[in-house]
């Protein structure tokens, strides 16, 4: 599954505020293109993050397409509350905490123990609100740009304290979901984070979401293509990135253009029209006004070269 996440992350990350019905348009256009899972809002402070402010009125908006699910984000209970009234969203319900305890503090202001009470507090949320599973994340997974490596053992750990929260609260497990927030990850960090999972919870889906801040997010995605993972968050033209990285060059994630290629070239089916999705992407690049990183929007679909 290929979870679209540049209406949100992506336009979250611009200093622009585009208006509403232009990113109803763009998104219903990602709609057209065979994508499946779109995030299109994030329920949040609109003082905070005022290029989320028309969420409930963009959501209003969206022409349904059959077998498109749009979905939406929140960080408490007013954000759940608000998303849920839509009535249009399926909401990403989940227990994430970073393995870092610096980008911790730089990105949500709360220590580990500090972080760990809050997400607490939200498995009881999701419990009263009959929220029946969670998926199981940790951020900074392969490493920080304030602590650098990050062991394999302490994710493991992070994990593992997780499931025992979620299953206090009489929740299951559905995924884990390894976050490369800072572009720390290499194929073997990948292979070898995915292999240990796999070990210590057969069978268990896991979720990728990958950045590209140096290059390797295509690579990454190929290794874990390679161990069966089938999940991953990617984003238009490689919109978005991360403010608390330190990092003023912090790549997005992967180019969902690039990776629909990489899949189609290695006879994955994604059942996606690259080429309607290249549109996107160059659509997206207009939309921000500057370049984005992604590469088959200028490479081209290599089907098309075949065809001549």
């Amino acid at each position: 599954m290929i979870h679209e996440v540049g209406p949100r992350e992506g336009f979250q990350f611009e200093q622009i505020t585009l208006p509403t019905e232009i990113k109803a348009e763009f998104i219903e256009a990602l709609a057209r293109t065979g994508l499946k899972d779109i995030e299109v809002a994030s329920f949040v402070r609109s003082d905070v993050v005022p290029q989320m402010a028309d969420a409930e009125s963009l959501v209003a908006k969206l022409t349904p397409y059959p077998n498109v699910t749009y979905t939406g984000t929140y960080l408490n209970v007013r954000g759940l509350e608000r998303a849920s009234r839509t009535g249009k969203l399926r909401l990403k319900h989940g227990l994430t905490i970073s393995a870092s305890e610096t980008f911790s503090q730089r990105n949500q202001h709360a220590s580990h123990q500090e972080a760990y009470d809050q997400l607490a507090k939200r498995a009881d949320i999701f419990r009263d609100w009959g929220i029946g599973s969670v998926s199981l994340g940790v951020a900074a997974a392969f490493g920080c740009n304030f602590e650098g490596d990050i062991a394999l053992s302490k994710v493991l750990d992070w994990i593992r304290r997780l499931e025992e929260l979620a299953f206090a609260k009489d929740l299951e497990v559905d995924e884990i979901r390894l976050l490369d927030t800072m572009g720390w990850a290499n194929p073997k960090s990948i292979s070898e984070s995915i292999e240990a999972i796999h070990g210590l919870w057969p069978g268990k889906p896991i979720s990728l979401h990958l950045h590209d801040t140096r290059g390797l997010g295509m690579a990454n995605a190929y290794a874990a293509l390679l161990l069966g993972v089938s999940d991953f968050d990617t984003a238009v033209a490689g919109l978005g990135g991360c403010p608390f990285a330190d990092h003023k060059g912090a790549a997005g994630n992967i180019a969902t253009e690039d990776f629909v290629l990489l899949c189609q070239e290695m006879g994955i089916e994604t059942e996606v029209d690259l080429d309607a999705l290249i549109k996107c992407a160059l659509m997206a690049e207009v939309l921000v006004g500057h370049p984005l990183p992604g590469k088959v929007k200028a490479g081209g679909n290599l089907n098309r070269y075949r065809q001549k």
